[in-house]
């Protein structure tokens, strides 16, 4: 029996997207719609998640572009990624609890591998001794074009936009990426039109979470 069937474990879930995308807002509706379904679930995100990893957000998302290469990226990103795996996110699906996580493994693989050059299989061997087969249940990639999401991430003003400032190119090359993963892994990923409304948005991606991991009662909640 893998680690996905076990009984009594919670459903991972992992909201992807290129920045501005609408990833926070839709995580907290899904979130939302769960609760109201009487699904216990905790909300998360990365870089970030737990105490060490939230550290390690602050050298990644904010300062100069250049400060860091594609490689030291991809470092950071996976020592956060442990501790947040280890400290929040296993205890809560051995709980029972399900997880929603703001960002993922297909974020470094998008970011640092596909648009930072390093090619995949450099994620993929760093992925396998820090995740192994801790992989979510369902992926859903919020799909909008760069030139939209920078504008809406420019919004926000939280100073964290240190992979906004790599600019529109780099923006599409993430968003490729996460297509091309999508396309590759049919089984556990969903594209979602990001370019309509909140309520639109939040609508399809309950239809998708209740299809996939079999809530029914989802597809009600308004």
């Amino acid at each position: 029996m893998s680690e996905h069937e076990q009984p009594g474990r919670g459903k991972f879930i992992a909201i992807e997207g290129v920045d501005g995308a609408g990833k926070g807002v839709q995580s907290r509706l899904l979130r939302d719609a769960l609760q109201k379904c009487n699904v216990p679930v905790l909300l998360t995100r990365e870089p970030g998640g737990s105490a060490g990893a939230e550290q390690i957000r602050t050298l990644l998302v904010s300062g100069d572009t250049d400060k860091w290469d594609s490689m030291t990226e991809l470092l950071l990103v996976y020592a956060a990624r442990r501790s947040h795996l280890l400290q929040t996110i296993l205890p809560a699906l051995a709980a029972g609890t399900w997880v929603i996580t703001d960002r993922f493994a297909d974020s470094s693989r998008a970011f640092q591998g596909f648009a930072g050059g390093l090619g995949l299989e450099v994620v993929e061997k760093i992925h396998q001794e820090v995740v192994g087969t801790n992989d979510p249940d369902l992926v859903l990639v919020l799909d909008l074009d760069p030139a939209t999401s920078l504008a809406r991430a420019r919004l926000r003003g939280t100073g964290e936009d240190r992979f906004e400032k790599k600019g529109e190119d780099y923006q599409r090359k993430v968003r490729e990426g996460f297509r091309m993963l999508a396309q590759r892994s049919p089984s556990t990923h969903r594209v979602i039109d990001a370019s309509s409304s909140v309520e639109t948005v939040a609508r399809c991606i309950r239809q998708q979470v209740a299809q996939a991991l079999c809530v029914p009662a989802l597809i009600a909640v308004g």
